[in-house]
């Protein structure tokens, strides 16, 4: 079997001819496809690469969450108009105070007129006032308040997991 191409087209290098271009006989009609092929599988590529980099996080992010004192986890719904005073902290993963965040309570499967909110200040704690302001359906036995963090913006303090709740019960 004997090729049709020539000596002066098997050399490789810069002593190449262009007249060895204008010679050749192969064809081009693959090569737009080969290329959309390319980028289509090159963009599939960085995706993926893209989708695992996002779930890294920001570098430098702290969790910050609500740590509700012991015996204030449970208050009673107000069937007799009785205030309830509920001591909050707020603390990051590892256990230290966060200053100056914001502690927000609002209704979950619970009723609350409104949304309350304390800054924690220096001390990192605060006291939710409820003032009779919290009450259950008429056919609820227990329900929650909703409690967020918004933390000093000055800060790397982010809230993205869930918080404790504050359980109400009709007694």
């Amino acid at each position: 079997m004997s090729s049709n191409r020539t000596e002066s087209d098997s050399r490789d290098g810069p002593h190449r001819s262009l007249s060895s271009f204008a010679r050749d006989d192969r064809a081009i009609e693959g090569l737009p496809i080969r290329l959309v092929i390319a980028l289509v599988v090159g963009v599939a590529a960085l995706a993926i690469m893209l989708n695992m980099l996002g779930g890294i996080g920001s570098v430098g992010d702290t969790e910050v969450t609500v740590k509700i004192a012991d015996d204030d986890q449970v208050i009673e719904a107000d069937a007799t108009g009785s205030d309830a005073k509920v001591d909050v902290y707020a603390i990051d993963e590892n256990g230290n105070n966060v200053s100056d965040a914001t502690i927000v309570a609002t209704a979950d499967s619970a009723q609350l007129d409104g949304v309350l909110d304390k800054s924690t200040g220096d001390n990192n704690h605060a006291q939710l006032d409820f003032s009779g302001d919290q009450s259950l359906r008429a056919d609820q036995d227990m329900g929650a308040i909703q409690l967020e963090v918004i933390p000093p913006s000055d800060s790397n303090y982010i809230d993205e997991q869930p918080n404790p709740n504050i359980r109400v019960v009709s007694r």
